[in-house]
């Protein structure tokens, strides 16, 4: 029986629409828009008049062509809408980037709950989700008074579409210091910013929260019973297929702006928030040690622009001169933020194999020192973009001396929030899109991985 899932998937740098076969999980057509951000006023904000109607073309182009059985969301996290009395924006929905709440810091903090309590470290900007609420209210004196219900923001498309208001635990389990994950209720922070008679309710990702809106029917062509799930935060939406299928321990590396480490049933091991480490939320409400950086934004920053597959020789090269990118490129992020980043050696020309070999050893390093960080045990598995970077996962595999497989999908995220909805098709096993990764000269990997940990020591001290 046919089930094709539209699945709204609004990441950092860009906004997506996919259609996916709920029984295959393949994705049969995908487009794109740039996650573009309007400078404001009042503040830096999300394009989302945009995004709307590049949804409403693509939900009505690929009813026409394929069909859509439902509708799902997944997103970026670190974000809420502001609603007021019609269900409309109270105010435009800020971007995470904005540096506005490091102006109130300081008062901030002063009641912001303990790490202990929410597994939530405290962030610069808008990161955390408390801090941007403070910062708004602090802003707009009477956003507080105009404001209904605040949303996460897979809830806010979900909304939009079904004029049902909610919140999933997986967007508030995402460093947002609103949520205790090991109470699975909300944090004393709810009380502080005295809000919790405007908090939305709190669904799981996979509840279906009604079915899209008469005029969103009439739009679209789609059946006015068309059901719209709650949705879920993106990198959950990668973690959810191997949760359901994979037996623990193990972590999953999901890729994109973010890259963010998940272990499920890891080595007991105290988290430092200090290491941008955190627990987030799994769709089924469990907690899960994470860890993460900027890694999409820190490729492009430090590629400096396209270029060619690296070769073999391309890697050789960069091993046998012990040519290494330090971090941290964006330093505001991951487990060596504030490090002065920089090259050690001759830094490869821009465009060159050698430098994107220079760049995914780096990523792949960084990304083992976040696994470090969480207890990793067990297999790797990488979703996203970075699946298909042949030097960052050898480096991985050899670093990590852990069993590496690379998801063939072109993002994990659409096929886990495509799996929210339940359907008697039989789900593939989760290893039918997984391929194994075999590091090649594991020896001179493993050099080159103990010189680089020694300079980032030596050059921390």
């Amino acid at each position: 029986m046919r089930c094709h899932v539209a699945v709204i998937d609004i990441g950092k740098t860009n906004a997506k629409l996919a259609l996916v076969d709920r029984g295959s999980l393949t994705e049969i057509v995908v487009i794109t828009r740039p996650n573009i951000v309007r400078p404001g006023p009042p503040w830096p904000h999300f394009d989302v008049e945009g995004h709307w109607a590049f949804l409403l073309d693509g939900l009505r182009a690929f009813h026409a062509a394929h069909g859509i059985d439902a509708i799902t969301v997944t997103t970026h996290g670190a974000c809420a809408a502001l609603l007021d009395d019609s269900g409309e924006l109270a105010a435009p929905i800020l971007d995470y980037e904005c540096a506005g709440p490091d102006d109130v810091a300081e008062s901030y903090n002063a009641i912001r709950p303990p790490f202990s309590e929410t597994g939530s470290p405290r962030l610069a900007r808008g990161l955390n989700i408390g801090a941007q609420l403070f910062w708004q209210f602090r802003m707009d004196p009477d956003l507080k008074a105009r404001t209904r219900q605040i949303v996460t923001y897979p809830q806010f498309w979900a909304a939009r579409l079904t004029g049902v208001p909610a919140m999933d635990v997986t967007s508030l389990g995402c460093h947002t210091d609103l949520w205790n994950p090991q109470a699975r209720a909300f944090s004393s922070l709810v009380a502080s910013l005295d809000i919790a008679d405007k908090l939305a309710p709190v669904r799981s990702p996979s509840d279906v929260l009604g079915t899209v809106l008469p005029q969103i029917a009439e739009a679209t062509g789609l059946s006015p019973d068309t059901p719209v799930l709650c949705g879920i935060h993106d990198s959950n939406a990668s973690l959810l297929p191997h949760v359901l299928g994979k037996k623990a321990p193990f972590s999953v590396i999901s890729t994109g702006t973010w890259v963010i480490a998940m272990s499920l049933g890891g080595k007991p091991v105290t988290l430092d928030p200090d290491l941008d480490t955190l627990i987030n939320v799994t769709a089924l409400g469990q907690p899960a040690p994470s860890a993460r950086f900027m890694g999409g934004r820190e490729h492009d920053i430090a590629s400096g622009g396209s270029y060619p597959e690296p070769t073999q020789q391309d890697l050789e090269a960069i091993l046998s001169n012990e040519i290494m990118l330090m971090p941290a490129v964006a330093a505001e992020t991951g487990p060596f933020k504030g490090c002065r980043p920089g090259w050690l050696g001759a830094e490869p020309n821009v465009g060159s194999g050698q430098r994107g070999a220079a760049v995914a050893l780096y990523l792949a390093l960084v990304t083992a020192e976040c696994l470090t960080n969480i207890g990793h045990d067990g297999a790797i598995i990488v979703e996203g973009p970075f699946a298909s970077n042949t030097v960052y996962l050898t480096m991985l595999s050899a670093v990590s001396a852990s069993d590496v497989y690379r998801s063939t999908g072109s993002t994990g995220t659409s096929s886990g929030a495509a799996m929210l909805l339940r359907h008697e098709t039989a789900t593939p096993s989760v290893h039918d899109g997984l391929v194994s990764v075999q590091a090649q000269d594991a020896a001179a990997l493993r050099h080159y991985a103990s010189v680089w940990r020694q300079n980032v020591q030596r050059r921390s001290t």
